[in-house]
């Protein structure tokens, strides 16, 4: 996953790399990365962006219009340049530009053809509606969803790199028999205790010991996520709560 090699040996920056050295990546056209490290954001952001536009009224071709065009917008005008630590967070900056893009979404749409002269997101209209037909038709704002996929995002990046860890272990059996235990909520089929001991062939002791290290490494992975979005490593755990928050104001709403 790593774009750009980590820097200095200070504590605060011994992560494989930074959302913020990828979106630097991004941000500078010279750069050999550029388009990998966009494509990267777009790969991890595209779909709260695109909630966002279908809650704020726009409909699904217009949506996907938006959406595609706002990631070459990003580019096409250098915006990610204008994205540091010291502005704020990333998720932030991100949503505030996609606002300004849709307040001049009607005159832009004259001036863009739609998928642009190159394609920087490859992006399955249909397959985001069906992920948007199953967001709750209640009261979450397009913010609020937003915040939450978010979220969502955040976790779904901590576990994969969580099952690419056990993957390069050889221990994707286990990590797929315990999986569950470190997100119940999205388990499809939850598992007791006993249950995965006799499918492991392990004993009870084993397995919650195993659970509890995954759930260790889970723990410190999205920690590294959540770092990669911040400026100062003593804003990880305010915006672990506000992420947490999110996930909470959905009320388990959202399906993954």
């Amino acid at each position: 996953m790593a774009i750009v090699k980590r820097g200095g040996a200070t504590k605060s920056r011994e992560f494989h790399t930074t959302r913020w050295s990828t979106i630097a990546a991004a941000a500078e056209r010279a750069s050999p990365k550029n388009q990998e490290a966009l494509a990267e954001l777009c790969r991890q952001y595209w779909y709260p962006i695109y909630a966002f536009a279908r809650r704020s009224g726009h409909d699904a071709h217009d949506s996907q219009d938006l959406t595609q065009s706002f990631f070459e917008y990003l580019l096409e005008r250098n915006t990610l340049s204008q994205a540091t630590p010291a502005r704020g967070r990333f998720r932030t900056f991100l949503l505030a530009s996609f606002q300004n893009h849709l307040s001049h979404f009607r005159e832009r749409a004259r001036a863009l053809k739609r998928g642009g002269g190159f394609q920087i997101l490859s992006l399955d209209g249909e397959a985001a509606e069906d992920r948007y037909w199953q967001e709750p038709a209640d009261d979450l704002t397009a913010e609020k969803i937003f915040e939450a996929r978010w979220a969502m995002t955040v976790l779904a990046e901590a576990m994969s790199r969580l099952s690419a860890e056990c993957a390069s272990q050889g221990k994707t059996a286990t990590f797929e028999a315990l999986k569950s235990f470190l997100d119940p909520i999205n388990a499809k089929t939850p598992q007791s205790y006993e249950q995965t001991s006799d499918g492991l062939g392990i004993s009870v002791g084993a397995v919650k010991t195993l659970i509890h290290r995954l759930r260790k490494r889970y723990t410190a992975l999205l920690r590294e996520e959540v770092a990669r979005t911040v400026l100062d490593p003593a804003d990880i755990d305010e915006e672990l709560r506000t992420l947490c928050h999110a996930l909470i104001a959905s009320e388990g709403r959202l399906d993954p």
